[in-house]
């Protein structure tokens, strides 16, 4: 997995292990952030992928399903939970943070706020779930940070769901693609927020058929920065010691740990057997 720039200031994690969770393979992206900026931790990812996708879920099931997930990471020692699923951050989070109030948690958002800044003509388009785009936390999202900016909302039902496939460039990947790009294309829009996990790994699909003049923005960068700034208050997280070895990154699947082994090493050149998620 790749690591930041050497010599940008970080956390390193050292003595830190953090639990990070999604509802299938998609979570992986954040994953890879975080390992870049903490080198030094120890990372424990699960992927609920045998209840994907959460967006066809209820609220409460993809809160029960948060809660044994997270008590499963801190069995494992994670003092530090990211739930790395734009659906469970908007339906558990706080229900994550109420039920453990010592235990940190992030949880990600579409970047609306980076957009609006980094767009030039102030024309964005919000790529993500049918159930993002609707949930209450994204409206209020949208009004704290929407501006005055003309905003194109665009559901990608079953995009999730193809990536969760593992090939990453396949005629049904790219045709979905682009048809989720066009009405993108055709309000002419400069910015484009990746608002799902899952999407980062079809970044380069999304660039293609957007054009080179469309800025992408997905947040597992600064979801990734907000864990390090959290990780230095833990008690556990120790200075950086040169020549230090690399944090252990242990996997697991309530799906098909093998799919998960396997897109682990061909996305992110992490060599980690996945085991099975015990089940509640």
């Amino acid at each position: 997995m790749p690591h930041a720039d050497a010599s940008a200031p970080r956390a390193t994690g050292r003595g830190a292990c953090i639990g990070v969770f999604d509802s299938g393979l998609g979570g992986l992206s954040v994953l890879r952030a975080i390992r870049a900026h903490l080198p030094q931790a120890d990372l424990l990812y699960v992927a609920d992928s045998g209840h994907a996708p959460y967006g066809e879920k209820s609220d409460e099931f993809i809160g029960a399903r948060s809660e044994h997930i997270s008590r499963f990471l801190m069995s494992q020692g994670a003092e530090l939970i990211v739930v790395a699923c734009n659906t469970a951050t908007a339906a558990a989070v706080h229900h994550l943070r109420q039920r453990w109030p010592d235990m940190p948690v992030v949880g990600v958002e579409p970047g609306v706020k980076p957009a609006v800044a980094q767009s030039r003509t102030q024309r964005i388009g919000v790529l993500a779930t049918p159930f993002t785009l609707q949930s209450q936390k994204f409206q209020t999202l949208l009004t704290r940070h929407g501006g005055a900016a003309h905003i194109v909302l665009q559901p990608c039902p079953g995009l999730a769901r193809e990536i969760e496939q593992g090939q990453l460039d396949s005629p049904g990947l790219r045709a979905l693609v682009a048809s989720f790009s066009q009405p993108l294309i055709d309000a002419d829009v400069d910015t484009a927020v990746l608002g799902c996990t899952h999407y980062p790994f079809v970044a380069p699909l999304f660039k293609q058929a957007l054009g080179d003049g469309v800025h992408i923005i997905d947040t597992a960068e600064a979801v990734a920065r907000q864990t390090a700034r959290l990780v230095q208050d833990l008690p556990s997280s120790h200075p950086v010691h040169e020549g230090a070895s690399d944090g252990a990154t242990r996997l697991w699947s309530s799906g098909n740990p093998a799919l998960l082994t396997q897109v682990a090493h061909a996305w992110l050149s992490l060599k980690t057997q996945a085991g099975a998620l015990p089940k509640e």
